[in-house]
């Protein structure tokens, strides 16, 4: 095994190297801050700015640069009417070094609640 690292055979993260939900939510909130403070609903400018938003969030936990770390992250962009909202997810993971971390942005006119998962991959 010339040249392997630790950080190679290693199973499983040390507490150090792994995304915490604190710092996640941190990172979402902080993007939906910046990019939906003052912004109106607009239908047709919805899907674009899921998109903006989801691809902020990615950069920014990528750039925690947390080895063998893989993220997904789901946004959703609604009109504000004063109705309820559901969501749900189901995940198959390992509790010990996956996590996620859910934020939520209202305004006058809109919501929006993104979601980061960050997945471990042995």
């Amino acid at each position: 095994m010339g040249g392997t690292t630790k950080e190679a055979i290693s199973l499983r993260p040390s507490y150090k190297n792994k995304p915490t939900t604190t710092k996640m939510k941190q990172i979402i909130a902080a993007v939906l801050q910046e990019k939906l403070e003052n912004v109106p609903y607009q239908s047709e400018r919805a899907s674009q700015l899921t998109k903006e938003i989801a691809d902020a969030v990615k950069l920014q936990l990528k750039s925690c640069d947390y080895p063998r770390c893989k993220y997904l992250v789901q946004v959703v962009i609604g009109e504000q009417r004063g109705e309820g909202v559901r969501m749900g997810c189901r995940c198959f993971w390992d509790a010990e070094t996956d996590c996620y971390a859910t934020e939520t942005y209202t305004n006058d006119s809109l919501f929006c609640v993104a979601t980061a998962f960050s997945v471990y991959l042995y």
